[in-house]
């Protein structure tokens, strides 16, 4: 009959558990479950307090994402087509993944015009409804009068849209010209067409059919995109391709994050491997490090999915980095093996070591809450799945190693007692001169350091896109006067009428400022649809105005030399026209298909709209600001700005937290170190003060993703006095040794982080790396004197 001991049960147990994560990890890639997300956004704090204000920006962001633009130039505009030919006919084939507009055709224009011609009579821009509003008198009647005439037989006043009976005096047509005028972009043989002082561009706006964010379509269309590129360069060699989209921001953020997944974590393991032979020259302990850090991440890796829709790309990149950490546990319990008596079981070393190990995952857990307590969706992430692979890893140790290490599976190599022996050469902080000149010279750095260190929340550093798509996205901004969709007015009321009538508000204070040349115009829903309040009151001054017995059109007609049937019927028509143009009319119609992003209509019990800036200089933001000062339901909205103040305050915040966990990691030290619990803490608060005046020093300033790193320090460094102190035998130097090898590992994991293209992941490695150094060169320090 066998006889199970607990600690068989609990190896079964574990058995089964990681055979359900095989089989779950198996699952997951084999069935394209894992697709990692690309979004930047991801990563950004959610506004909580105000959802409105969020969903303003959400909408305005998502009604840009599936959108990208291509400008293809040429010196002529016979090139710029052929170009754009050549573009297209790569393109066309997938008409699955990428749909190209049609808005210069023909048929799309005429539908354009059906929907606003039957509303004509309120639709008037705003020079013709200040002219409207003036009294009248026998000069503004004889202007209408000259304008008609103008308008009639002049080849040169513009477009003619209908009869002219539809429209005599020109309204409707002055106000489709300044809706033209809202984007330089013109229909030009049956295309879209802008240009500068040099170059003629057709303009393709294309719609992807597939998330832009997806990598799988990453994968799919910016081969294609490149393959159009090539084509349109094989036809007209001197041609120049334009391109702007968030899929083309995403690919090569999909593409850094693979390469530095790859980098960091086959860099972590080959620095890991090489470690453990040069101290153990054995293979069994490379194998045993290897199996806690995999188990790790495949547990992680299997309960983040079910715990989150989807994993981002940067928490895998984060991840790569838990290798530097998870294998702390193996190689404490492999160095102390190694300096155990051979008569000692594995199951006896265990119970001893135990509450050390304990300690040290208790301790790293606080220090990956750290980064759990931010607003930060990508971050929350990245603390679940590293807290969530180090726990898998301490479990691995704690059940397996004592069944798979003996005192025989480990040998003493040369390099392992030769770095032991430092260790008593390594000067201790005592009462005495040199620790004092020591410390008198550690505080003049410090305090020297620490006073150059200065601050940047600005948001732009979660993201250092290549140059090439800033300077095409720049471009293209600037060709087509496209408005940012970051910085805006947001317009709120209890219904759609009042939201309207506020637009127009905001809009009478806004037009000295293209006066000013501080923007170049706006984007408003009511530039569409006017209030009811404004469609009535124009449609009343029209009648007054113009269509009165003797107004300007009985006198129109005298010159014509029609009579009063003519005059009858004219006024009949132009009446006929005189229904209310509603919201939601407008909405549902195809013409609003550019301009829905600016409505966000029923949002949280009450209405919003957006009023977007065209050609917003930069010294004009802190006047633009103030446009809305006095208006009632109108808010400047500067997500810029507003994502910054957020990351300067949870820098504040996380620096509280960081002083607190120390005070709570002492609280939890104290119970077993006694008088020495100090002794354990001081090293990497040391290494911290010097992290951050080492940063002053070379002008770094200090953000929140330093902080957050300075929080993981605390774990990471508390775990080194944790080692040391826990060491009984003070002529025994294996705890020394488990605290090279780890702090190594650490700084090859999180160290590699600093070659991160993505700068919040690069202050983070950056300051793991002077921290971690740091903390193993003083932690010696700190031990007990013998």
């Amino acid at each position: 009959m066998i006889v199970w001991s607990k600690r068989s049960l609990l190896a079964i147990f574990w058995a089964l558990v990681v055979g359900a994560l095989l089989a779950h990890n198996a699952y997951l890639w084999g069935g394209n479950k894992i697709v990692p997300d690309t979004n930047i956004l991801a990563l950004l704090p959610v506004q909580e307090r105000d959802p409105v204000l969020q969903e303003s920006f959400t909408h305005m962001v998502d009604s840009a994402q599936q959108k990208l633009i291509v400008l293809i130039g040429a010196d002529d505009w016979e090139q710029a087509q052929r170009a754009a030919d050549a573009y297209i006919a790569v393109l066309k084939p997938h008409a699955d993944l990428l749909k190209l507009s049609d808005a210069a055709s023909e048929q799309t224009q005429t539908d354009w015009l059906k929907l606003f011609q039957q509303h004509r009579l309120a639709l008037v821009n705003a020079q013709d409804d200040l002219a409207l509003r003036a009294p009248a008198s026998a000069q503004s009647k004889q202007a209408w009068i000259d304008s008609a005439l103008s308008k009639l037989y002049s080849p040169f006043a513009g477009p003619k849209l209908g009869s002219f009976q539809d429209d005599p005096f020109g309204l409707f047509s002055g106000w489709v010209q300044a809706r033209a005028q809202e984007t330089p972009v013109r229909p030009r043989d049956g295309r879209l067409f802008v240009a500068d002082g040099q170059r003629q561009y057709v303009v393709l706006p294309i719609t992807l059919q597939v998330p832009a964010f997806a990598t799988s379509a990453q994968e799919a269309v910016t081969p294609l995109l490149t393959q159009a590129r090539q084509a349109v360069q094989q036809a007209v060699p001197k041609s120049e391709v334009i391109a702007a989209g968030a899929i083309l921001h995403a690919a090569v953020a999909g593409q850094q994050a693979t390469r530095e997944v790859s980098t960091i974590g086959i860099g972590s393991l080959i620095g890991i491997v090489l470690l453990m032979w040069f101290t153990f020259h054995s293979i069994k302990p490379i194998a045993l490090i290897l199996l806690s850090i995999g188990i790790g991440c495949i547990g992680a890796l299997s309960i983040s999915s079910l715990l989150f829709d989807r994993i981002h790309l940067l928490t895998l990149v984060f991840g790569a980095s838990l290798i530097g950490v998870a294998q702390d546990y193996g190689i404490y319990f492999l160095c102390n093996r190694l300096g155990a008596d051979a008569s000692m079981s594995s199951a006896e070393l265990l119970k001893r070591l135990m509450p050390g190990l304990l300690l040290t995952l208790i301790t790293t857990v606080i220090g990956y809450a750290g980064l759990a307590l931010t607003p930060f969706p990508g971050l929350q992430q990245m603390a679940v799945f590293s807290v969530l692979g180090l726990i898998f890893a301490w479990f691995t140790v704690i059940f397996w190693f004592p069944w798979l290490v003996s005192a025989s599976t480990l040998k003493n190599a040369h390099v392992a007692r030769l770095y032991g022996v430092s260790l008593a050469r390594w000067p201790l902080a005592r009462l005495d001169r040199r620790t004092l000149i020591a410390a008198i010279l550690f505080v003049a750095f410090a305090g020297f350091g620490l006073s150059r260190l200065g601050v940047n929340d600005d948001i732009r550093l979660l993201q250092n896109p290549p140059k090439n798509l800033v300077s095409d996205q720049l471009k293209l901004g600037k060709l087509l006067d496209a408005p940012t969709p970051v910085q805006f007015f947001l317009v709120r009321g209890p219904n759609s009428e009042i939201v309207l009538q506020r637009e127009e508000a905001l809009k009478q204070k806004l037009e000295p400022f293209i006066d000013q040349h501080l923007i170049s115009g706006y984007q408003a829903m009511s530039n569409w649809v006017p209030s009811s309040q404004v469609q009535t009151a124009r449609r009343q001054m029209i009648e007054e105005k113009l269509l009165r017995d003797d107004g300007p059109l009985a006198a129109l007609a005298e010159k014509l030399g029609e009579d009063h049937t003519w005059v009858d019927a004219t006024r009949q028509h132009i009446l006929s026209s005189s229904t209310a143009l509603s919201i939601d009319e407008f909405l549902q119609s195809p013409s609003s298909e550019p301009w829905r992003h600016l409505w966000l209509g029923r949002v949280n019990g009450s209405y919003a709209s957006i009023v977007a800036l065209r050609g917003m200089s930069s010294n004009g933001r802190t006047t633009l600001q103030h446009a809305s000062d006095g208006l009632e339901g109108v808010q400047w909205v500067d997500k810029v700005e507003d994502i910054s103040s957020v990351l300067g305050r949870y820098r504040q915040y996380m620096g509280w937290v960081v002083l607190v966990s120390y005070l709570a990691v002492y609280v939890l030290l104290f119970p077993r170190y006694r008088v020495s619990a100090w002794r354990v803490l001081m090293p990497t608060a040391v290494a911290s003060i010097f992290t951050l005046a080492f940063m002053g020093m070379i002008g770094q300033p200090l953000q929140l993703f330093h902080v957050l790193a300075l929080m993981l320090l605390l774990s990471v460094g508390v775990d080194y006095g944790i080692f040391l102190h826990e060491q009984k035998n003070q002529r025994d130097h294996t705890a020394w040794l488990a605290v090279g090898l780890s702090a190594l590992s650490t700084l090859l994991s999180f160290g590699l982080l600093g070659l991160s293209k993505t700068p919040a992941l690069q202050a983070f490695g950056l300051t793991m790396l002077i921290g971690t150094a740091s903390v193993w060169m003083i932690v010696p320090c700190f031990r007990k004197d013998k």
